[in-house]
């Protein structure tokens, strides 16, 4: 949805794009606030890390350091290397997402709904894996960790999930360790629902295998070409139950084009055989859509 207005309207699709940011960055900071802060827990990555010091500060050595110092010092890395491999307008609009939602971390008001803090960490989780999509979904993060896994992914051809994970566990541990096990425990719950919400929405990095049998597979196989800017590969074969010579097309995309891209193939062919298969693991050349 969002690539389409892109390309035929880049000047509303760019006070789109802010209006997402700016939306996205007050719900996002909106939830620390009055769900993660009001019980405890640590989301995971940097905005974790930046709630986990300020609550070592405020609680060890009675010093109430703003989220937003924290924020910004933590982020100061995975900005160079947003602007350095990514993308300078992809990582401005992240530095824009970054101060934003720092800032209003610390001047919203915490209003709690509910003290359960099962119930936080699940709705919680939810918000927050909404909020972080919103932003991914037009070309901007939240910071930290994203940008990080970005650059590691498109890249190095590293799976950095595991390396999330890891870091994820650690702060637990030490989080656990000075504010109790509970706390940690429920923090995986809203970790865990933030990720969930955030696969489903999000499918920028998600492939998906097509195999078309068609009468038209010259026709289908460039509107592929043009609408997805990948490739495709034609095999020639016998349908066994009309015993005619079929052409099947196979093609992988991102799973994010398949929404535009169907209905295309229907109009050019409506008897088109269509199977879509979901893709785990590609190896070799891919064409990735550019972060700016």
């Amino acid at each position: 949805m969002f690539r389409t207005v892109e390309l035929k309207h880049p000047g509303f699709y760019q006070w789109f794009r802010i209006i997402i940011v700016i939306f996205s960055s007050i719900l996002y900071a909106w939830n620390l606030c009055c769900f993660a802060k009001t019980v405890g827990l640590i989301p995971g990555g940097f905005s974790g890390v930046s709630l986990l010091l300020q609550h070592i500060g405020t609680s060890f050595f009675h010093v109430n350091i703003p989220y937003t110092l924290f924020s910004i010092l933590l982020n100061a890395i995975p900005i160079y290397i947003g602007f350095k491999y990514i993308g300078k307008k992809f990582t401005i609009y992240s530095i824009i997402t970054i101060i934003l939602s720092s800032i209003f971390v610390d001047i919203l008001p915490s209003y709690v709904f509910t003290t359960d803090p099962l119930l936080v960490s699940v709705f919680g989780g939810i918000i927050n894996g909404f909020a972080i999509s919103m932003c991914l979904n037009v070309g901007t993060t939240t910071g930290g960790t994203d940008l990080i896994s970005i650059f590691l992914s498109e890249h190095k051809g590293i799976d950095a999930w595991n390396f999330i994970l890891l870091g994820n566990a650690l702060m637990l541990i030490i989080a656990g360790a000075l504010f109790g096990w509970e706390t940690a425990l429920y923090s995986i719950i809203y970790q865990f629902c933030s990720t969930q919400v955030i696969q489903v929405l999000y499918k920028r990095y998600k492939k998906e295998t097509l195999f078309i049998i068609s009468d038209k597979s010259k026709e289908i196989y460039k509107t592929i070409k043009e609408t997805t800017h990948h490739d495709a590969t034609l095999f020639q074969g016998i349908g066994c139950y009309e015993e005619k010579e079929k052409t099947l097309i196979y093609s992988v995309i991102n799973a994010e084009a398949k929404r535009q891209l169907i209905p295309l193939i229907r109009s050019i062919d409506k008897h088109a055989f269509i199977n879509i298969v979901k893709t785990e693991e590609l190896a070799g050349r891919f064409h990735n859509k550019p972060n700016d």
